[in-house]
């Protein structure tokens, strides 16, 4: 790319007009305007509601405390040409036409579809949450969330959550709006493209999506904002919500969604991909195989993934984790203390990095269903573009990191030495 190209101005945006539309244009700016690594968090960010766009508006409210300080008080149509820019590299042409089509189909869902208990719709926490979570968030400390939470692992966060009767009510929710789906003949989407999950529905699709932004909003990000820093959890601004049901002739060995990888873990052969029978015992560790499977193992597409088991009587299908990685080392070597397994409870909640790899083993007898929502930061995504190391997430690149130091040191010891004979 030539020095003219790589440094031009912002070109004038055009009005938005009544409805908020505005014609697609690129905006131009020079190599010293992408955006800030550190948010101006008293920076009051633009209204974006009224828009028509194929994203979020919250999206662009959260990505405005990362512009450059001096475009903070630049219009809000400089503003939001500036955005869109950046967001449309993420979202090619076929996508955007996607996203249009998916608002139509949603649109037809909620035209017609016959809710069974129209309150959950709605966010009302104290019919939602039970009331120790409750008094965590109000106080709003890392101590009040601490104590209601359990570390088994590092980054990884266990607690009593969602409340019985709501979880009941969710559950049968969902077998009604299957009955519903069988009895209307209606084709819909599912949540887990990996595995063709036929026993899940995507909640955002028949009327949850506000109800689960406000979930994020209110509930989750205070959290994240605490525990998940560097990866985004202070700029959460929009969601994914499914329930996914496992159980015998079901999904015995499901992930949740993500994109599935192959990995080493310390002193065992490599895995294979997600496909084959598990031979991983509860400890993770290899029973003797010289090829040995952890079935469904993927990342999420998410900076943070919240997954609440709502109930039914079940056995088995633990979560198994294998430790936080960025894209260069996905596929690295675990290490023992990154392994961990948690066994689902109705009503408790597992919060951990969506890019924690992990899975779920065979779900033994009956059945169970698993409230998850995927949190998702557009200024992370963005600010990744910037970096070329991870060491403050990702636990490889500490490791090299300290490899590279130690080295550093004892090179400068062994030229201390030759410098001393």
């Amino acid at each position: 790319m030539s020095s003219q190209n790589q440094n031009r101005s912002l070109e004038q945006a055009g009005p938005s007009g009544s409805g908020g539309q505005v014609g697609v244009r690129v905006v131009n700016w020079s190599g010293s305007d992408r955006l800030c690594i550190s948010p101006k968090r008293d920076h009051k960010p633009e209204n974006y509601d009224d828009l028509q766009f194929e994203f979020n508006p919250n999206i662009f409210a959260s990505l405005e405390h990362y512009l450059p300080p001096h475009m903070l008080n630049l219009s809000r149509d400089v503003k939001l040409h500036y955005i869109r820019n950046i967001l449309l590299r993420y979202l090619p042409e076929n996508d955007r036409i996607w996203i249009q089509k998916l608002r139509e189909y949603r649109l037809k869902i909620i035209l017609n579809y016959p809710p069974l208990h129209k309150e959950i719709f709605t966010m009302d926490a104290e019919s939602f949450f039970v009331p120790s979570f409750l008094r965590a968030i109000k106080e709003n400390t890392e101590a009040s969330f601490r104590s209601i939470m359990a570390e088994p692992c590092k980054g990884v966060y266990t607690f009593e959550m969602l409340q019985p009767q709501f979880c009941k009510k969710l559950m049968s929710e969902v077998d009604h709006f299957e009955r519903w789906v069988h009895g209307t003949k209606l084709r819909i989407m599912r949540p887990n493209a990996m595995n063709k999950n036929k026993h899940g529905v995507i909640l955002d699709d028949f009327a949850f999506e506000a109800m689960l932004d406000r979930f994020m909003c209110d509930f989750i990000q205070p959290i994240s904002r605490v525990f998940y820093p560097e990866l985004g959890g202070s700029s959460l601004d929009s969601h994914h919500g499914f329930v996914v049901e496992y159980g015998i002739n079901k999904d015995v060995e499901l992930g949740d969604a993500g994109s599935s990888i192959t990995i080493k873990v310390s002193g065992s052969q490599n895995r294979s991909r997600p496909g084959s029978n598990s031979n991983i015992n509860q400890s993770g560790q290899n029973k003797g195989n010289s090829s040995v499977a952890f079935s469904g193992l993927h990342e999420d597409e998410a900076e943070v993934t919240l997954n609440v088991c709502l109930g039914k009587e079940f056995s088995g299908g633990d979560l198994f984790f294998q430790g936080v990685r960025c894209d260069a080392h996905v596929t690295t070597n675990t290490q023992p203390e990154e392994a961990f397994n948690y066994s689902h409870v109705p009503g408790h909640a597992i919060l951990h990095p969506g890019r924690n790899r992990h899975g779920t083993r065979p779900t033994t007898s009956g059945n169970r269903m698993n409230l998850i929502l995927w949190c998702r930061s557009s200024a992370f995504i963005e600010l990744k573009r910037y970096q070329r190391d991870f060491y403050s997430w990702c636990a490889e690149c500490r490791r090299k990191k300290a490899e590279r130091v130690r080295l550093s040191v004892v090179a400068a010891k062994q030229e201390l030495l030759k410098s001393e004979i």
